[in-house]
C-alpha cells in the first residue's frame, strides 16, 4: 500500500476521529490556552509523573501488541495504537476530572455508533458466497475439472479481517484464471458456514480470518492451522506470506498449463 492510499484511508472519519481521541488528553494538557481552561492553575502545560508513566506504558503495550498481531502497514499500526490510546486517555480524563471523563466516554460511544470502520471497495475478482449451500455447490461443481478455489472466511466486525480485504483483493487480481478462483464468505452473517467448516467465530477466535485452498472438492491447505498440541499457530496474512504459504505461483502456472491443454484438446476435437 503506497503513501497516497494510506493517507486516503487515514482521512476517513473513522480513523480521523480515532486519532483525535487518542491525542485529546496530551493536546488539552500541553497546548495553551486549552490547558488553562480545562486544568487547575499550576498543573497545566506539563505532564505529571503518573501521566508520563501511563503514556510510556501505552507505548510498550502498543509495541507488544502490534508485534504480536503481525501488523505490517501504517494503517494496522495506527488502528492498534488508537485502540489502546483511547483507553489510556479515558483513564487520564477520569483521573483529572470525572466530568471530563464522562464527556470523553460519551464521545467515544457516539463515534462507535455513528462512524463505522471503512470497508474496502477497490477492484477485485472475488465471488461472495451467501451461506453454506452456495459455497458447497461451488466447490462440488468444480470437483472433476481441477478448478482451484481459495476461500477466505471472515467476519465484518473483526479488524484483522478488514485488514485482509485489500490484500486478498489484490491477490485475486494478480492470480485469477478460469480454473483458479477466489471466494469469500462472511461467517459472522452466516454462522452455519462456521459450523460446517469448523471455524470458531467468537470474538476471541484465533481463526479469523481463515483461508482455505480447495482443489477438486478437497481441502489442501488452511491457515491458521493446528500444531501438534492442538493449538492454532498464528499466521500473519500479508501478501508475501499468503503467496508463499499457498504456493500460488506454482498453482497459477499449473492452472494456466491445464487451461492451455484443455483449449488445445478442445480445438483438436473440433
Amino acid at each position: 500500500m503506497d503513501v497516497k492510499e494510506t493517507l486516503k484511508i487515514l482521512v476517513h472519519p473513522y480513523h480521523g476521529f480515532n486519532i483525535l481521541f487518542s491525542l485529546s488528553y496530551m493536546t488539552a494538557k500541553l497546548v495553551e490556552p486549552i490547558c488553562q481552561l480545562l486544568f487547575p492553575i499550576g498543573t497545566a502545560a506539563e505532564l505529571t509523573m503518573w501521566e508520563t508513566e501511563v503514556l510510556f506504558f501505552l507505548i510498550i503495550v502498543v509495541m507488544f501488541r502490534t508485534r504480536r498481531s503481525g501488523a505490517r502497514t501504517a494503517v494496522a499500526y495506527i488502528t492498534t495504537a488508537t485502540f489502546y490510546a483511547k483507553t489510556c486517555n479515558m483513564i487520564l480524563w477520569f483521573t483529572a476530572d470525572p466530568a471530563m471523563g464522562i464527556i470523553y466516554t460519551i464521545g467515544l460511544f457516539i463515534h462507535f455508533l455513528l462512524v463505522g470502520e471503512p470497508v474496502y471497495t477497490g477492484p477485485e475478482v472475488v465471488t461472495y458466497f451467501q451461506g453454506c449451500a452456495a459455497l458447497d455447490e461451488a466447490i462440488e461443481n468444480n470437483k472433476h475439472d481441477g478448478t482451484v478455489w481459495l476461500i477466505a472466511f471472515y467476519a465484518a466486525w473483526a479488524t484483522q479481517c478488514t485488514m485482509l480485504a485489500p490484500i486478498f483483493s489484490k491477490i485475486s487480481l494478480d492470480y485469477t484464471l478460469p480454473n483458479l478462483k477466489f471466494g469469500k464468505v462472511d461467517i459472522g452473517r452466516y454462522p452455519d458456514v462456521a459450523r460446517r467448516y469448523n471455524i470458531n467465530d467468537s470474538p476471541l477466535s484465533l481463526q479469523l480470518p481463515s483461508i482455505s485452498l480447495y482443489r477438486e472438492g478437497k481441502i489442501l491447505l488452511r491457515r491458521p492451522t493446528l500444531d501438534s498440541n492442538k493449538k492454532f499457530l498464528r499466521f500473519f496474512f500479508t501478501e508475501d506470506n499468503i503467496t508463499a504459504a499457498y504456493d500460488l505461483n506454482t498453482i497459477y502456472l499449473d492452472c494456466k498449463k491445464r487451461l492451455k491443454n484443455f483449449k488445445h484438446d478442445h480445438k483438436k476435437e473440433e
